[in-house]
């Protein structure tokens, strides 16, 4: 197994864009799929080409969308055939997001989203976010390989384990990847602070 090195100083600029994509495509399938405990019906996947939501459904049929690092573009794949694509190229998020919603629009689909991020500090709202524009194609594509790295181990730490556990999965919100089992015992008492209304995420 050979780790990528992916030093946080050499492509931060692109993760911090990257992170807001994620939160826009991340927020979609919170939107059109039943919720799961653990939130667990909001997150990504890795994939063989870079991370995906899967299928999620909606009227008349299924979506999955796609970031794949490997071509470095954006697709989206519905039930009926059709396939829309959108370039990973140096954009700002209001630009991605403004052609992500025009490619929902295409195929039909008709989704509300909460345009603030999530789990980050001094957020933009996606339609107005200016700041973030930066994507290095080849640190992108070490950090995905570094992410398929990650889920060999997840996976296989996952396997031995009889009690209830996590799909391997990545968090849109803090932009990483997890695995959870849970022992069966009686968590803490949550101290509070956290508002889980769907409609505030």
């Amino acid at each position: 197994m050979s780790w990528p090195s992916v030093p946080l100083e050499h492509w931060q600029p692109t993760r911090d864009t990257v992170h807001m994509w994620t939160q826009i495509v991340g927020k979609t399938r919170l939107a059109l799929e039943p919720q799961a405990n653990h939130w667990w019906s909001s997150t990504l996947y890795v994939t063989a080409r870079g991370l995906s939501t899967s299928l999620m459904p909606y009227p008349g049929g299924g979506v999955e969308i796609e970031f794949d690092f490997n071509r470095h573009e954006l697709t989206m794949t519905t039930t009926d055939g059709t396939i829309r694509r959108m370039p990973l190229v140096p954009r700002t998020v209001a630009d991605f997001y403004t052609e992500y919603r025009s490619l929902l629009d295409s195929v039909g689909i008709d989704v509300t989203i909460n345009t603030t991020p999530n789990e980050v500090p001094d957020a933009i709202a996606f339609d107005a976010d200016t700041v973030h524009h930066q994507y290095d194609a080849e640190a992108m594509h070490r950090f995905w390989l570094s992410l398929v790295d990650a889920h060999r181990v997840m996976t296989r730490f996952r396997a031995g384990f009889r009690g209830k556990a996590s799909p391997v999965h990545f968090f849109w919100g803090g932009f990483d990847l997890a695995v959870t089992r849970f022992s069966g015992r009686p968590a803490p008492r949550h101290p509070g602070g956290f508002r889980t209304a769907r409609t505030g995420s």
